[in-house]
């Protein structure tokens, strides 16, 4: 991990400000979605695509943007390798294991593959893992022609939508793992090679002329994602509860179905459209502090968020009124943003 100065000059001002949105948005949902008088909109419910549900895909999307950038601009594979190695480790020691054994007995009766099922399902594979394996998954097209990323991206959905037939889908919807489970990098490569795909466009064309290829292929791959969802006949949209019985053509961040990935990647390349007119398109160019102390240091973020919260949190029952959630909601920012923006003040910002 390094703790080193930003060269600001060289970074992708529109990158930067939708990653700090992105991060905003964590802290919002990660705060909120536990208080009864929040809008359920705000809230992971493993049934339907709510806003909550759209925050982690912005992330991967960021990570395929800046993968990209990083090894056309000459990143070798084995940095790439341990970078990816580092955020699984990283995210294995955050976020523990499933398991709990209080005596050595009840650890050694397992055996090695029960000591994996019992332990590797549920607890680390959340975003910082899912994120490292991910990243692992599509490296090795990430230098080739765009051509090639948009290929492994659909044969990745396929692979991932035909083992969820064969049995990934009722296997994890009974364990009830987090964000996909083990094999959610398959489908998490899909907001994953769109941010990539961003980057093509943008290197490629320039921020003006990549704007409209951004928001028609975030249009596009949207309005597929809503489709696979209605194989069963007309769907509710996304935002809204589910219409039909949940199964694996349901958008869902607990499954992480194509129909979810799918829609997370065009809605992401639609939010990073906004941000591309709003920074580098955009006479003046706009800009919110914030969301830069936030977009450059993501990492720091994401560590902290989750203490500060459950200081706060202490003084802010399930059953708070709305008025409460909302002062509770302020200071737990404010308090986040204070902690990280210390860090930029001295150049520390932490890298893997």
């Amino acid at each position: 991990m390094k703790t080193a100065a930003i060269d600001r000059a060289s970074r992708i001002l529109s990158l930067d400000q939708f990653r700090g949105y992105t991060v905003a948005g964590m802290f919002l949902v990660n705060f909120i979605g536990g208080f009864r008088e929040v809008h359920d909109v705000f809230k992971h419910h493993n049934t339907y695509n709510s806003y909550a549900d759209t925050i982690m895909p912005h992330f991967f999307f960021a990570v395929g943007f800046a993968m990209r950038l990083g090894v056309l601009k000459g990143a070798t594979t084995a940095a790439m390798v341990w970078r990816c190695l580092g955020l699984v480790l990283l995210g294995v020691m955050f976020y523990g294991l499933d398991g709990n054994y209080k005596t050595w007995t009840s650890l050694t009766e397992l055996g090695l593959w029960g000591f994996i099922e019992k332990s590797f399902l549920r607890s680390p594979f959340q975003a910082l893992t899912h994120i490292g394996v991910t990243g692992l998954w599509i490296l090795p097209v990430l230098r080739r022609r765009s051509r090639d990323l948009i290929l492994f991206g659909v044969a990745s959905g396929l692979l991932h939508l035909w083992l969820s037939q064969a049995f990934w889908f009722e296997f994890l919807m009974r364990v009830k793992v987090i964000d996909g489970g083990p094999l959610g990098f398959i489908s998490w490569a899909l907001p994953t090679l769109a941010g990539a795909l961003a980057y093509d466009a943008v290197k490629k064309y320039g921020a003006l002329d990549a704007l409209p290829v951004v928001l028609r292929w975030g249009a596009v791959l949207s309005m597929i994602g809503y489709l696979i969802s209605c194989v069963h006949g007309m769907e509710a949209p996304p935002f809204w509860p589910p219409w039909h019985p949940v199964d694996m053509w349901t958008m869902t961040q607990r499954a992480g179905s194509l129909s979810y990935q799918t829609f997370s990647a065009g809605f992401s390349l639609l939010v990073y459209g906004l941000f591309l007119w709003l920074c580098d398109v955009r006479t003046p160019k706009w800009s919110f502090s914030v969301f830069g102390t936030f977009g450059t240091n993501a990492l720091a973020g994401y560590l902290i968020h989750g203490m500060v919260g459950d200081a706060i949190q202490k003084f802010a029952p399930k059953d708070s009124t709305l008025l409460w959630v909302c002062f509770v909601t302020a200071v737990y920012f404010l308090l986040t943003w204070l902690f990280i923006r210390a860090l930029e003040k001295r150049n520390i910002f932490l890298r893997l």
